[in-house]
């Protein structure tokens, strides 16, 4: 690939002079498509559109029959350069390419080719078109005909699910190791977003490994270009956010944290609307429910639920987030849920450890089996090496203290303060404020608890 070519403009490509009556000569092309390139090339883009309007198909097979039968490259950039300044100013234009009087023609096998073998400029111009065309085509539920009835054709033309999957493996490739060092990942999310509308592609991504591609472009923006890529990669995930194996790997990717830092650092309204459409779909899902939580996506979507939006959309989806989430919250903070995570003996700051509801409505729960939970907690202070573990068992121990109103007699007895007193030489910063917020309310009780909220 030279700079020339990568550099190349539809605009520059279209100032060339095509020898046509030379390739009639050769016979690469016929008479009939002489007349019809010659009638339609240089000229006015409202009589171009008029020459499309009357014989749109007769043009789409003068330009697929070029293209398979004219290696030259610069008259393959051409004939490129002419079907993409078309698609551009009128995208229905592709359905042209799935016009009953094409059905024995294989429109697609040129620019899928051409995927493979051009240089950037033949290569990024074949993924747009096929895209637009792909998109076009009238039955999106058909993957296995292209260009209509390929049984009665005499030979086989090129199945929609070759062209999918030539499309998904050149994006991918282009994601893994661009060909191009600045086009070749913002061109390829673009014809993802359109792409990925399918669910057959969809599943072609994701057995390709796609998605873990997507996930480090999650990241907030700071200029025009990189807001609009930005924009289109959280299209694209949400779009997966419909695909069941796709949301199993974004489950385990940094993809949730990474949009709501996007979210958080957005004031364009189509990326905060796209990613809110992501974290409601998500939400229900597996365990992204708790992650929100966790996460405080709760306070973020609050925050932007003050600011004037003007999409009725984002603000159902703020509203529907905001009570997903607190539905979240109140069944995370739930005693069977703490009990759950302190007979496994691995504690972390889940939403209940420091909720005052979660305390103040279940602390007789704590009664139960004679103080069974806190016996545990004991056990966990006296064996547990997590640092984690040991600040949220002291914390908890404190928290039982200051709402229980025996509290403090009752850790007493259990013989608490020996334990949490040696975690106060731990070498985590962590453990020895919560072992020392324990002691202080384990001497001071429950009447001058208001003044050692951690």
């Amino acid at each position: 690939m030279t700079i020339e070519n990568a550099e190349l403009t539809t605009e520059q490509v279209l100032r060339r002079d095509i020898p046509w009556e030379t390739y009639m000569t050769t016979k690469l092309i016929s008479g009939t498509d002489l007349q019809l390139l010659r009638r339609f090339d240089k000229m006015a883009a409202s009589y171009k559109s008029q020459l499309l309007d009357n014989d749109g198909p007769a043009y789409i097979h003068v330009f697929v029959t070029t293209l398979r039968d004219v290696f030259k490259e610069e008259t393959v950039e051409y004939v490129l350069a002419l079907i993409d300044e078309m698609l551009t100013a009128n995208p229905r234009r592709a359905r042209l390419f799935h016009d009953s009087s094409l059905s024995n023609e294989d429109t697609y096998e040129p620019f899928l080719r051409f995927l493979w073998k051009g240089n950037w400029f033949i290569q990024e111009k074949s993924c747009k078109i096929l895209s637009l065309i792909v998109s076009a085509r009238p039955n999106v539920q058909n993957v296995v005909d292209a260009n209509g009835d390929s049984s009665s054709s005499k030979r086989t033309l090129t199945t929609m699910e070759n062209v999918l999957n030539g499309l998904v493996d050149w994006l991918c490739a282009q994601l893994r190791k661009p060909s191009h060092p600045s086009c070749s990942i913002p061109s390829a999310i673009n014809s993802l977003a359109t792409l990925l509308k399918e669910p057959v592609v969809r599943r072609s991504f994701v057995q390709d490994d796609g998605v873990k591609l997507l996930v480090p472009l999650i990241s907030p923006a700071s200029t025009q270009q990189s807001i609009q890529l930005l924009y289109e990669t959280c299209l694209c995930v949400w779009l997966l956010s419909y695909c069941e194996p796709a949301i199993e790997y974004l489950a385990t990717s940094r993809a949730l944290p990474r949009l709501i830092e996007v979210v958080k650092g957005s004031t364009k309204e189509k990326v905060v609307r796209v990613v809110i459409l992501t974290l409601r779909n998500l939400l229900a899902r597996g365990s992204f429910g708790a992650q929100m939580v966790d996460l405080d996506v709760l306070q973020i979507v609050q925050s932007l639920k003050a600011q004037a939006w003007s999409d009725e959309d984002l603000l159902d989806a703020l509203n529907q987030l905001e009570g997903g989430l607190k539905a979240n919250i109140k069944k995370l903070s739930s005693y069977d849920k703490y009990k759950q995570e302190v007979l496994l003996g691995s504690l972390d700051w889940s939403p209940m450890h420091k909720d005052p509801l979660f305390w103040k409505e279940n602390i007789t729960c704590f009664e139960e089996n004679g103080f069974q939970i806190l016996r545990v907690l004991m056990t966990i202070l006296d064996t547990s090496n997590d640092a984690r573990t040991l600040a949220v068992a002291c914390y908890d121990l404190s928290q039982f203290i200051q709402c229980h109103p025996a509290g403090r007699a009752i850790v007493a007895d259990l013989k608490a303060k020996e334990r949490v007193m040696k975690l106060l030489n731990h070498g985590t910063a962590e453990v020895t404020k919560n072992a020392l917020l324990c002691i202080q309310r384990l001497f001071l009780g429950a009447k001058y608890a208001s003044f050692l909220q951690a």
